[in-house]
């Protein structure tokens, strides 16, 4: 006796072949455009300004080393030193440290270098300046921090594995494919003088290409998702290019902004931070955009016969409460990286609308809203794009076939009452 109903494929649908062809050579001529202007853009190795290791001069280096005592002493310190910096008042330390094939290191910390806190067995990293016929001295460099981290790293991955099993591998996977597109491509790009805001543009599309059927698996789901990614990508270039513009932001807001400059003096900081809009807001993008295609085809699985239109109100309500927490999830993202300069304003009794105006914090109020507006515009889009691409209503879905028999199919109306509901 053949049974009652057909084949569903991932997408909670009768196999729809032809659509996936189409969308298939879309997405296909998509990721060719785009590869095509990676490799365009793609900079040799002598475009990309390079300077000097400061730590790698003659006579200077890096060593590892093992704190083993440290001494507290009065340096009278506090107010400006004489080269202008602010010196934090308390006492400095004398450390001494074991290196390895070296014996004993000592080296003076100052006052916020010693309060941060130092112990002995923690491991620190020293620069060892020996000037030739003279004996080596030592620096605090930084602490040692590659074994937590990479515990750490590892403690997410297995977790991830763990709960979201082959996505979450596959998630991974993504993860290690945008770091290469960061290191290897757009950070050499941008130094080498190509257009950042197109190097963000094509880099954050092969991105999203690759991550998302990665992660979410190929099905026309995740293309509606696409889809809407790419128009979210597109709409937040065209806008923080127009509101840094405006807001006249140059891209020098702090020393390494300066230090920058001076290694790279040819390089367009202004058309960074429009550049750096488009890659920031990619996370949260990419969330929003898969959440409301999962929406809708979750919906009309449930909802086989809901008309289009009641589709998407569904879908946006869901949308609604997204983008207030996606909005909620950038400002504190920006609240916590900021909080040294945001204590530090308050310190000074700075209101808060006369430091939003400062190049520093102004470049990340500016990259939230733009990031922000982004977001919100890709809701609406890619639900359309969802429900334009959703699995048709049974209603006006041809009889399903089982073999060479016409399946059975419910009369009409039988799912969800008169047609108009």
């Amino acid at each position: 006796m053949a049974h009652s109903h057909a084949h569903l494929t991932p997408d909670h649908g009768p196999p729809r072949r032809q659509l996936s062809i189409v969308l298939g050579a879309v997405v296909l001529a998509i990721a060719v455009v785009a590869v095509t202007a990676m490799v365009a853009l793609w900079p040799d190795s002598d475009q990309v300004p390079r300077d000097q290791n400061p730590y790698g001069a003659e006579g200077v280096s890096t060593i590892n080393a093992t704190v083993t005592k440290v001494d507290p002493f009065n340096c009278n310190s506090g107010g400006e030193g004489p080269d202008g910096t602010v010196e934090v008042a308390g006492d400095c330390a004398h450390v001494t440290a074991s290196v390895d094939g070296e014996g004993k290191a000592t080296f003076d910390l100052d006052a916020s270098r010693y309060r941060a806190g130092i112990d002995p067995g923690d491991d620190i990293q020293l620069i060892r300046i020996e000037p030739e016929g003279q004996p080596a001295s030592y620096e605090f460099l930084e602490f040692r921090r590659g074994a937590p981290l990479t515990a750490l790293a590892a403690i997410f991955a297995v977790l991830v594995v763990v709960v979201a099993r082959w996505r979450g591998l596959f998630a991974l996977v993504g993860i290690g494919v945008t770091l290469l597109a960061l290191t290897k491509f757009m950070l050499p790009a941008f130094l080498a003088g190509e257009s950042p805001l197109l190097v963000a543009i094509v880099g954050s599309t092969v991105i999203m290409i690759v991550v998302l059927y990665l992660a979410h698996g190929i099905s026309i789901r995740t293309t509606s998702a696409l889809f809407g990614t790419l128009v979210g990508i597109a709409a937040t270039a065209l806008i923080g290019v127009a509101a840094t513009g405006w807001t006249q932001l140059s891209g020098i807001g702090s020393e390494d902004d300066q230090r920058l400059i001076a290694t790279v003096p040819n390089i367009s900081l202004s058309s960074i931070v429009a550049g750096t809009m488009v890659i920031a807001g990619l996370g949260v993008l990419n969330d929003v955009t898969v959440t409301q295609a999962s929406a809708v085809w979750e919906m009309r699985a449930l909802q086989p016969a809901a008309r289009g239109g009641a589709l998407f109100a569904s879908a946006m309500r869901i949308g609604r409460d997204h983008i207030a927490s996606s909005v909620y999830t950038l400002v504190f993202a920006y609240a916590g990286s900021a909080m040294t300069v945001l204590l530090l304003a308050t310190a000074y009794q700075r209101g808060l609308a006369d430091i939003a105006t400062t190049e520093e914090i102004g470049q990340e109020i500016v990259r939230t809203l733009v990031g922000a507006i982004g977001l919100v515009l890709a809701v609406p889009i890619t639900t359309l794009f969802a429900v334009w691409l959703a699995p048709p209503r049974i209603d006006e879905e041809p009889a399903a076939t089982v073999g060479d028999q016409p399946a059975a199919v419910p009369p009409q109306g039988a799912h969800a009452g008169p047609r108009g509901r």
